[in-house]
């Protein structure tokens, strides 16, 4: 007996291919479906852009907002602290010794007109010695600090932070800082004696000018609460704060401006008379000083992301679903499928030939839908006057391509589940229940956090996660939550729970067609 064994040819999966391909095009109301999908993501999103306007008060007059300062690496930053400094022309360095750590909270009033402020500093107020390009908002600088309740950091450039010692600084537990300048390198150290130096970090600085403002600084972010709200989410809200600093033994090292030390506000807020808003002070006796902040030296969070602009994409998704799944309960409902598997005996590739029909469908129309309403929508709001947190080419192709692969994925899940169940609505709601369900709940104000972010991590809606543009910082307090728009595992990382959902559906699709026609 001669056994016949199947081979796999490139030219067969591309007969099927055209084959279901061909299937496609030919039912009119799927390709209108899809278009209509295509055009929701675009119009819902364009829409959502032009409804959006920010403006920003000059006592009765709405003016527009001043520019967000922007760091060295192109990112949104708060750059907002109260500098005292003077001019270093070469290499030096500066020491000083911090004593204290005190402040002030403004919680929420007890009674009406009576503000309740507490004393305290929350956790990343910051205070130590800095060296900076300049007194301009944005620009390079590395510095090394003590912090409200995380120990001694050296941070530079906003985005990078790096840990020394943990624990607080008192008169009875001093901390002594030390930050060096050698060209374009700066090193940060610290010691509880002045004596005893251990190093904290190394930062690099490229094209750091050789005259650079070396000082003392303080700021303090504000408060963040985060309550439940009524309908069980949660609501955060940030309240004012600020930091004040003692240091003494401060000596500095290379070529200084003499003279009086220089204080700078950088980036006070202004009333409309021109007044300081909240403004930062300093004191200095006997060569001790005194430095109170208001704000923060870090990545912005605030204000809106690009993928904000793709609302639309829920709903676009809800189309993909219904057609994707369509698409392999026609034929059954019609009494097709056994006619299809006579001429196609391979069962498992006539199925993978359909998912991978449906997957490009839905990923093309998603790709050009998103690129279009991305493109325009953050224009629009630009316009509007609303501030679009920046972020590199690469993550904008990041959110557009990985937001067509989530609708192509999706799709394949669709169908897959379509396939088990072999009944449109049955397959329909199950693909809603496992990626838009999840999504929804998590997303608004119904879940807690905690439960918001599990849906998130083991649901196939954790493949929204490829959206995110603005990435979670340790070293900045924020609300941290889906309903913010953040989510708890990394883009990719999500992107492949998705695809993991999709992979089983899809092949227990196959095994059981290779059981059963119908």
């Amino acid at each position: 007996m001669t056994a016949t064994v199947n081979h796999f040819r490139p030219d067969h999966l591309a007969r099927l291919l055209r084959a279901e391909w061909t299937k496609f095009r030919t039912v009119r109301a799927w390709v209108i479906a899809m278009t209509a999908g295509a055009l929701v993501i675009v119009l819902l999103g364009l829409s959502y852009a032009s409804g959006s306007h920010t403006s920003c008060g000059n006592g009765p007059i709405e003016v527009v907002c001043p520019a967000v300062p922007v760091g060295p690496g192109g990112e949104a930053v708060e750059d907002k602290f109260y500098f005292v400094h003077r001019t270093l022309s070469g290499d030096g360095g500066i020491t000083a010794r911090a004593t204290s750590m005190t402040g002030q909270i403004r919680k929420p009033d007890v009674t009406t007109g009576v503000r309740n402020v507490v004393p305290g500093v929350v956790p990343w107020a910051k205070a130590g010695v800095m060296v900076k390009q300049s007194t301009k908002q944005g620009s390079a600088y590395a510095a090394l600090m003590v912090t409200g309740a995380h120990g001694v950091r050296m941070q530079h450039d906003f985005t990078h932070d790096v840990a020394g010692r943990p624990g607080g600084v008192s008169e009875d537990s001093p901390r002594w800082l030390r930050l060096t300048r050698s060209g374009d390198t700066l090193t940060g150290y610290e010691s509880t004696d002045g004596t005893n130096w251990a190093k904290v970090g190394t930062a690099r600085l490229p094209g750091l000018p050789a005259t650079v403002e070396i000082g003392l600084f303080a700021t303090s972010p504000g408060d963040l609460t985060v309550t439940r709200g009524d309908l069980g989410g949660s609501v955060s809200a940030v309240r004012f704060t600020e930091a004040t600093a003692v240091f003494d033994r401060v000596g500095l090292e290379g070529e200084t401006s003499g003279g009086a030390w220089h204080d700078d506000d950088i980036g006070v807020s202004k009333e409309p008379d021109g007044s300081s808003h909240h403004p930062g002070r300093s004191s200095e006796s006997g060569g001790t000083f005194s430095v109170t902040g208001v704000g923060d030296i870090a990545p912005s969070i605030d204000g809106q992301t690009i993928e904000r602009t793709l609302t639309g994409v829920l709903t676009g998704l809800l189309v993909v679903i219904v057609v994707a799944v369509m698409f392999v309960t026609a034929e059954y409902r019609r009494g097709l499928i056994r006619t299809t598997l006579i001429a196609i005996p391979r069962r498992g590739r006539m199925l993978v030939a359909k998912a991978l029909t449906i997957g490009t469908v839905a990923f093309v129309a998603g790709l050009a839908a998103t690129a279009i309403t991305l493109t325009f929508g953050t224009q629009i709001l630009r316009a509007n006057g609303d501030h679009v947190l920046p972020v590199s080419r690469l993550t904008e192709v990041r959110v557009v391509v990985g937001t067509a692969a989530l609708l192509a994925v999706a799709a394949v899940l669709a169908l897959a589940l379509g396939a088990l169940f072999r009944r449109s609505v049955a397959g329909v709601i199950a693909a809603i229940v496992l990626i838009v369900v999840p999504h929804v709940l998590a997303t608004t104000s119904v879940l807690p956090d905690s439960a918001a972010r599990w849906l998130l991590r083991l649901t196939p809606a954790a493949g929204f996660a490829i959206q995110q543009s603005i990435p979670e910082y340790a070293h900045v307090l924020g609300h941290y939550a889906p309903i913010a728009g953040f989510y708890p595992l990394p883009p990719w990382a999500g992107f492949a729970v998705l695809s993991g959902y999709a992979a089983l559906a899809l092949g227990l699709a196959v095994v059981r067609l290779r059981r059963r026609d119908a």
